[in-house]
């Protein structure tokens, strides 16, 4: 009998843990798709490397220092899906209108790109909380991870899409064509919120799946999450975002312009396998294989900025997505076994406030970085995610001790 009652409420989380999956699949087509050619756009918008390291950096310091403040919001009212909805509609609308910039208007880009992220940000606590309560079914690494590999079909999907448009389009004036791009990602913008209406609708109250009674914390928990933003704060400082990767090959002449998407693209699939293989670990070994992660991606500004080769730059881009699929699905599995349920979003918006700060800051210093010599870049990089090795393993053993009292 009680083998039965699991099993439905396990079909029903699953469900819909595969349906917000596929809202983040049309809506990663459309943000990541954009985010393949923010670099390019803005550089033939007018902006230098250091405007853009700072503009996708403040872009990410926004999208994740205001969810602070949206995770607190949401906690309190427990209006998980108006935030959610409220969030993605802002985040869906600024990319087309990136399609109406004019020439030599790299400015209104900054402002719709801040404007996407800040639509992440409202969204983002929420919508985590959200699958966090069905993924409590499941295994945390699991639900996470089943998400973030249909997210990063569509993460791989977008950049492939506008490669097709860039490549059917030679010849022509680059920054039409790449504002037709932009409009072309109206598309799955649409898809995205008809979708997420048809899971709020069919799902109304995800709370139900989490059955958890857990109240709030003790002093060990308040210092194994302190630990564990420390960390990924460091990882944060020190990983690159791929408008500089992109920027960089484009400046390398590396690859023809109209290909830049599908190196985005190989990189969301080396994430999306990533993030299968580095959740279901997380469900046996914890946090600790965030350390195998950043060993792994740590080196690939190596390759990417030092040896300037396309093969070497395939290399570090993999790299790249290996790290960033053991983010997207670690780092937030962590914090639902962290912090309980009832203060769940604010903890969401508690770490990724911290993450979000210092990825910015660390966006804005390589784009300097890169202006004076490349290789800083990389010095700057490889350091700061490997300071992040050690403090992840003090993380893991005041987790285990918090566990063992």
């Amino acid at each position: 009998m009680k083998q039965s009652m699991t099993k439905n409420v396990i079909k029903p989380a699953l469900a819909f843990i595969f349906l917000m999956g596929i809202v983040s699949m049309f809506s990663d087509m459309t943000h990541e798709g954009a985010r393949s050619i923010y670099g390019v756009y803005l550089s033939l918008a007018g902006a230098t490397a250091t405007t853009i390291g700072f503009v996708t950096g403040f872009g990410e310091l926004v999208g994740y220092s205001f969810r602070l403040f949206a995770g607190i919001i949401t906690d309190r009212k427990k209006n998980y899906w108006t935030m959610t909805i409220i969030g993605y509609f802002l985040n869906m609308v600024a990319i087309p209108a990136l399609a109406l910039i004019p020439e030599n208007g790299w400015i209104y880009a900054c402002v719709l790109i801040v404007i996407e992220r800040m639509g992440k940000a409202i969204r983002n606590p929420a919508k985590n909380t959200l699958v966090s309560f069905a993924a409590s079914q499941i295994g945390q690494g699991k639900g996470f991870a089943i998400q973030e590999f249909l997210d990063q079909l569509g993460a791989f999907l977008g950049p492939v899409i506008l490669f097709v448009v860039l490549y059917l389009s030679k010849g022509e004036n680059k920054f039409s064509t790449y504002a037709v791009c932009f409009a072309i990602l109206g598309i799955p913008a649409v898809l995205t919120m008809l979708t997420l209406l048809l899971a709020k609708r069919k799902f109304p109250e995800p709370g139900s799946f989490d059955i958890s009674t857990e109240q709030s914390s003790s002093k060990a928990l308040k210092m194994s999450f302190i630990l564990y933003m420390a960390a990924t704060s460091l990882l944060a400082l020190g990983f690159a975002d791929f408008p500089l990767i992109t920027m960089h090959v484009f400046r390398l002449e590396l690859v023809p312009s109209d290909t830049l998407p599908l190196l985005y693209a190989g990189a969301m699939i080396a994430d999306a396998f990533a993030a299968l293989l580095f959740g279901w670990l997380y469900d046996h070994w914890g946090i600790r294989v965030l350390i195998i992660s950043t060993a792994i991606s740590a080196l690939f500004s190596v390759f990417v900025f030092s040896f300037n080769t396309l093969n070497a730059a395939i290399i570090g881009i993999v790299m790249w997505g290996v790290g960033m699929g053991a983010q997207e699905s670690i780092l937030k599995s962590a914090v639902s076994t962290i912090v309980p349920k009832q203060n769940r979003s604010t903890g969401f918006g508690i770490f990724e406030t911290a993450f979000g700060i210092f990825w910015f800051l660390g966006s804005w210093l390589m784009g300097a970085l890169y202006d004076i010599a490349p290789n800083w870049l990389v010095v700057f990089s490889v350091c700061t995610q490997l300071a992040a090795i050690p403090v992840f393993y003090i993380t893991w053993r005041s987790i285990k001790s918090e566990t063992l009292k």
